[in-house]
């Protein structure tokens, strides 16, 4: 993780860190309205703060408070948590071969702190694992770096809100400009038409399905997409093979 002395004194952790930072005001502006939005549902300054540094996954914090304001049955909550954040399974067997030499604790420190422009980014400049050691710290060191700005954009910015909730309006939706950096992000890795036509899946997916309950309509567009994606593999060696 970036506490590491050797991966922060590795390059490639400032490196990660350089490409965060653009990314980090879109971050600190959704951290900020997820903390504005814990408070003014009815936790508490504590639990808001606890929320903030136990569960670190905007998505499921804001899927999961009108539940808890409503009183509804732990398994509930806990369940839409799971489904909001189905994408991680994908990001993780993905990245599961750049960090399955590490000790079990490091992989799962990982986890904790990789999110959606972590993983964006890290595969953007890493596409393929590495095979020798030298390599292997890169991408960790790298990684390391996106995890430290993205981290501390977020609890300090969550932790502003919460502590200035009744100062700050919910109607800014400043949860949008986390959107937006996604967004950006996405476009510049639509390289590869098998790319562009997994984005646009997903997307009509996510729409047509946005009437499902637990923000299924996520999950739906995920596994639409990756079915594309590895129907359309499958076909390129037989294309090439072909007359």
């Amino acid at each position: 993780m970036f506490f590491l002395p050797a991966l922060r004194a590795h390059p490639e952790f400032t490196i990660g860190k350089n490409e965060m930072w653009p990314q980090a005001p879109g971050v600190a502006a959704w951290g900020l309205m997820t903390g504005v939005a814990m408070v003014k549902s009815g936790m508490t300054v504590f639990e808001s703060l606890a929320m903030t540094f136990i569960v670190f996954a905007g998505s499921s914090q804001l899927a999961s408070i009108p539940l808890l304001v409503a009183g509804a049955p732990v398994w509930v909550i806990l369940a839409t948590g799971f489904c909001v954040n189905l994408r991680f399974v994908v990001f993780s067997l993905h990245m599961r071969p750049y960090l399955a030499h590490l000790p079990r604790w490091m992989r799962m420190g990982h986890g904790y702190f990789t999110a959606d422009l972590q993983y964006v980014l890290f595969v953007k400049r890493f596409p393929d694992p590495a095979q020798d050691t030298a390599g292997r710290d890169a991408q960790e060191a790298y990684l390391a770096g996106n995890s430290w700005v993205n981290w501390a954009s977020w609890m300090v910015a969550s932790v502003i809100g919460v502590v200035l909730a009744n100062f700050i309006p919910t109607s800014w939706g400043l949860g949008f400009a986390g959107i937006l950096c996604l967004i950006g992000i996405m476009c510049s890795l639509a390289t590869t038409r098998l790319r562009i036509a997994a984005a646009g899946v997903a997307a009509v997916v996510a729409i047509a399905a946005y009437s499902l309950p637990l923000r299924l309509n996520i999950v739906a567009a995920i596994g639409a997409a990756v079915l594309l994606c590895l129907g359309m593999e499958k076909l390129r060696p037989a294309e090439r093979a072909g007359p």
